[in-house]
């Protein structure tokens, strides 16, 4: 995706003009995720997607520049665009996934998921042939012996396709590790989702990991929060680099309050 962030300097006024901060860059949660896990010693590899479009352009060449692989199906038409609107540190995003939900299961190579870790969009389970791509491509990985998590889409995506539906895709992934938000926990009815690991990130109030037999609260770290876009991916990406619960979550929040502290999603 190419994100356009759009740091206002005053609230919006409908029919007029106000004074804003604007970036364009790379974006969207797999792409913020291979990023971050690159920029923390990982390799990361970004599977999408994209047109044939000066965005692709764009985004392809500054995530090769942080370090990361891009593949996946170029195909003619337009790039994904999300616009985030930034106030006070707070963000709300408007989509256009363009081209993106049309990735077919034929359309993906084998040897893309020869990984450690296949991370997988909660957005790519919201629409078809994608949804069936991700599945596949859950089924490829673990073959391989790769764990697989899954960071659930945003709950307002999740009410209009339908929570039920949406859980049952989640089911038959069956993540290692579950990442979700307050709110889409509770869409999902989280305390009874079967990921051996859950983690709820609860923004300014930290994260919490859920295990079978464990629950682990953490207090985040302090922070000048400018811009909270990808602090989430951010955290996904530190935690997924391993060690012990705790140590994969503190890192987490540490890569969270780096992102917070500057405009845009990647490192």
């Amino acid at each position: 995706m190419l994100d356009v962030i759009v740091r206002l300097e005053e609230p919006l006024a409908p029919g007029g003009d106000v004074r804003a901060a604007t970036r364009a860059c790379a974006g969207g949660q797999a792409a913020n995720v291979a990023a971050w896990a690159a920029v923390l010693g990982a390799e990361g590899r970004c599977i999408a997607k994209r047109g044939d479009d000066p965005a692709s352009e764009l985004v392809t060449r500054e995530l090769a520049a942080r370090g990361v692989e891009v593949v996946g199906p170029v195909a003619p038409g337009a790039t994904g665009i999300v616009v985030s609107i930034v106030g006070d540190g707070d963000r709300a995003l408007a989509s256009d996934r363009g081209v993106a939900p049309s990735f077919a299961p034929d359309e993906l190579d084998p040897a893309w998921l020869d990984c450690d870790i296949l991370h997988i969009s909660g957005y790519a389970l919201l629409r078809s042939p994608m949804s069936e791509t991700a599945l596949a491509a859950a089924r490829v990985a673990r073959e391989g012996a790769a764990s697989v998590s899954v960071d659930v889409a945003a709950w307002t995506e999740i009410r209009s396709f339908g929570p039920l539906e949406f859980r049952e895709l989640v089911d038959a992934i069956a993540p290692d590790v579950l990442f979700a938000t307050e709110a889409e926990w509770e869409i999902l009815g989280g305390a009874y989702l079967t990921s051996p690991i859950g983690v709820i990130k609860r923004g300014p109030r930290g994260a919490t990991v859920v295990t079978e037999d464990a629950r682990l609260d953490l207090a985040p770290l302090e922070a000048e929060v400018v811009d909270t876009t990808g602090a989430g991916d951010a955290f996904a990406a530190g935690f997924l680099l391993g060690g012990s619960l705790e140590e994969r979550a503190r890192r987490g929040l540490e890569a969270a309050a780096r992102c917070v502290a500057t405009v845009g999603s990647l490192p």
